[in-house]
């Protein structure tokens, strides 16, 4: 009886699973049409172009007639009109946890790093859940600018980027795909110091993963894998050991993880690049030497002019009163960064290194949403003469081999995730345009659509 109760089970779950199967309904197709079609990687144009999409992938890529023949009558057409597609944008380094206001000038003179840190704390008292929140509203933001990817570098509590990549994921809340990196790995005392003892080490533990020996890094690795991320994030600030530098990126390697780095000086960027690091967050010091080596070890340069062109003094008039004293140093910092930024983007562009462009925002843009405020960085750093091309590669091919997606975002190409945005002109002409995206899909759905379809 036993072994008749349980073939009639078996028989009735086979049952169940093919009627469930065979209820299904057929996956949906749509056709998008566009007047033209930008494929990053080689700089051509397709126009007129056609994209099919099946089940949230490419399916089909090329000219309208030859494309919509293969499309069933039935499919689903969203017309473009004239507009310009590209695949989805891809910010490498974001902060979408955090949204710092900047204090007034008095609190910023008043202690180290004052600009950054009171906002830094006022993100670690809040809950858990209202961090979240936010996160998933900024997100959201990003995502209805174009931006259908990020990395998720660091500053989102013990493990808000990772809960908010998999609400997004689950298809709880709208955003991009996420890749998050957990609590970022630090030597005590680089970002926030001198709190108050008795509540220092909590406050600390809620945003950071402290470095003070190999063994403790390699620990620091494996307990951000617990909580499930997708790559690790080191910021090195000349406080570390070579010898703790290497077991993180020995240790993440061997987890299959990768490891992006946080690097300004010569010295620190030396380290990451001894240690095998995957990429260079910021690295504004960064030599001619180390360029040749990152060029052939394959380590990326991710690039982020999070003040150049004037961009965080705009914030600063956004938000507070200036002293005219203030004024006057902020603008003349503001000079002297341009000139050591436009050097490195054209040593850069000459070196032959791989590179990326991030936004690294995470401060509120008065006047603008977090989409917006993170858009405004291709102006910027086309500003530094950037072609429009290489900055468009920055944000979508290059990106996606960043990242380790190549196979998956960064193009618009048969197999990959039917990621695309559209702008009404020629981003290589004006590449402004790409703060003014028109239309933005996802996974085969349309998030925005400002443009004529039918």
């Amino acid at each position: 009886m036993n072994k008749l109760s349980i073939l009639f089970a078996g028989l009735l779950v086979a049952l169940f699973s093919t009627g469930h199967l065979t209820a299904q309904p057929p996956a949906p197709i749509t056709l998008v049409k566009a007047g033209r079609l930008l494929d990053p990687r080689t700089g051509n144009v397709l126009s007129p172009a056609a994209v099919v999409i099946e089940s949230g992938k490419i399916k089909e890529v090329g000219p309208p007639a030859a494309v919509q023949a293969k499309a069933p009558a039935d499919a689903k057409i969203i017309d473009l009109g004239t507009a310009t597609l590209l695949p989805g944008l891809i910010d490498s380094h974001t902060h979408l946890l955090l949204d710092v206001i900047v204090p007034p000038e008095a609190e910023i003179t008043r202690r180290q790093n004052g600009m950054f840190v009171p906002g830094l704390l006022l993100a670690i008292t809040m809950s858990p859940t209202e961090r979240v929140l936010l996160g998933g509203h900024l997100a959201r933001e990003d995502l209805e600018s174009g931006f259908t990817t990020v990395r998720n570098l660091g500053h989102s509590g013990i493990d808000g980027d990772v809960a908010l990549r998999n609400a997004i994921n689950a298809g709880r809340v709208s955003g991009p795909r996420i890749l998050a990196s957990g609590r970022k790995l630090t030597a005590l005392g680089s970002y926030i110091q001198n709190l108050n003892p008795a509540l220092a080490e909590p406050i600390v533990q809620q945003e950071f993963l402290e470095i003070t020996s190999p063994d403790a890094a390699r620990q620091a690795v494996r307990t951000n894998l617990f909580y499930n991320v997708d790559l690790i994030k080191i910021a090195i600030d000349d406080d570390i050991t070579q010898a703790e530098a290497t077991a993180i990126v020995d240790e993440a390697h061997r987890q299959h993880l990768k490891v992006a780095v946080h690097a300004f000086t010569p010295t620190s960027i030396q380290m990451a690049i001894d240690a095998g690091a995957d990429s260079i967050e910021h690295g504004n010091g960064v030599t001619d030497e180390q360029l040749k080596v990152m060029r052939d070890k394959g380590i990326f340069l991710d690039l982020t002019p999070t003040f150049y062109g004037g961009r965080f003094t705009r914030i600063l008039e956004g938000e507070i009163v200036m002293s005219p004293a203030m004024r006057s140093e902020q603008a003349s910092s503001s000079e002297r960064g341009r000139k050591r930024y436009d050097s490195l983007v054209q040593r850069v562009l000459k070196s032959g290194v791989k590179f990326a462009l991030g936004s690294d925002m995470c401060w509120f843009y008065p006047g603008k949403t977090r989409g917006q405020a993170t858009a405004n960085v291709f102006s910027a750093v086309h500003e530094t003469s950037m072609p429009p091309l290489d900055i468009i590669r920055a944000i979508t091919t290059n990106a996606a081999e960043l990242l380790g997606w190549q196979d998956k975002v960064g193009a618009i190409e048969p197999g990959k995730f039917a990621d695309l945005v559209a702008v009404t002109g020629d981003p290589i002409a004006d590449i402004s345009e790409l703060e003014r995206v028109r239309f933005v899909m996802k996974d085969g759905q349309v998030v925005r659509n400002d443009l004529a379809s039918h």
